[in-house]
């Protein structure tokens, strides 16, 4: 089907926008020069979050769960947190009974959408990339905000949370371009099972837009020959990706005989003594490490972001039934 003119729907938009101000002129140029020099892209496993529906636009409540599962529970828990904080009063009874039963049916079942007092709530996933050059990872951009020194950057609120997944918003040209080639970009056929991608394929169809979300920083290690993630996690700054990756209760490697006393001790020394780099590339034990920076999308279609694919690794069971899986199989006491 072809649209034309404003009957293009908001769902399809790319509106790319010329920005003269000094900072985005900056921006753009360093784009230009990175999709140069680390020009092939490495999709990394997905993630998952929840979003809100507000005004016809889906905001990101969370976004950081390994597996669909983790995002309901984290769902649940945003509802467990709206039930505690509506007030006990007769006119909050039904939002207040409508909450309880949100979080009470996703303690039981693996429910990827919902409405709650009149609001859409559905579970979603997104993309992670990195770009690799011939020296590896991408590391941060001179034009990356850092604002914290090492050791201060956990004052810095993640964007992801919060953020709106609007197609129709306005972006410069690099950005453009790269939605572009999200748009029809799939997982390879000799990298994934064929469930995962023929599901990726089909996703194309069914969600034909891409947004891109905040950029997330983590550190990459060169081991064996190759880069491998140091950290798992992804952090809003490259200081706090520093802060937190640079130093792990790996790096004490005790001694196998050692008291667990002792190497605690040991831990809370090294950490108190750990001093965080400021560079994007430093040592940690003679290995060489880098800051990466880490871009993600969403898909969305004509009703929003994308929710979890049937082939996306989804393990763990809702937590009530997961306990009761327990106790039928006499792992677990019930209770008195």
């Amino acid at each position: 089907m072809s649209y034309h003119g404003k009957q293009v729907p908001d769902y399809l938009l790319i509106k790319i926008e010329q920005r003269n101000d000094p900072v985005s002129a900056v921006s753009e140029d360093d784009a230009r020069h990175r999709s140069i020099a680390y020009p092939t892209l490495m999709w990394g496993a997905p993630i998952f979050g929840s979003a809100e529906e507000v005004d016809g636009r889906w905001r990101i409540l969370r976004l950081d769960a390994d597996a669909p599962q983790h995002a309901r529970d984290g769902l649940a828990s945003h509802f467990r947190r709206l039930f505690s904080e509506t007030p006990q009063t007769a006119e909050h009874t039904a939002e207040r009974a409508e909450c309880e039963a949100a979080y009470e049916l996703l303690d039981w079942e693996a429910v990827d959408e919902l409405t709650v007092n009149g609001r859409r709530y559905r579970i979603i996933r997104a993309q992670p990339f990195i770009r690799m050059g011939p020296d590896g990872p991408e590391p941060p951009r001179p034009t990356d905000p850092d604002p914290y020194p090492p050791g201060q950057a956990d004052r810095t609120t993640s964007q992801m949370d919060g953020f709106v997944i609007d197609p129709t918003a306005s972006t410069g040209l690099t950005e453009g371009l790269v939605r572009m080639e999200m748009i029809s970009a799939s997982y390879r056929t000799d990298t994934v099972p064929e469930d995962v991608h023929a599901d990726s394929r089909r996703a194309v169809t069914t969600h034909p837009n891409v947004v891109l979300l905040p950029v997330g920083y983590t550190i990459g290690a060169y081991v064996d020959g190759g880069w491998r993630p140091r950290s798992v996690a992804t952090y809003p700054t490259p200081q706090a990706a520093r802060d937190a990756g640079s130093f792990s209760i790996a790096d004490i490697l005790p001694d196998e005989n050692t008291p667990i006393e002792e190497f605690m001790a040991a831990y809370d020394r090294a950490r108190a003594a750990h001093r965080p780099p400021r560079t994007d590339n430093f040592e940690v034990r003679g290995v060489p490490c880098r800051v990466t920076r880490v871009e993600t999308f969403v898909r969305v279609g004509p009703d929003g972001p994308e929710g979890p694919r049937p082939s996306d690794r989804d393990p763990d069971p809702p937590p009530a039934r997961h306990v009761q899986q327990l106790r039928a199989q006499g792992l677990m006491p019930d209770p008195d």
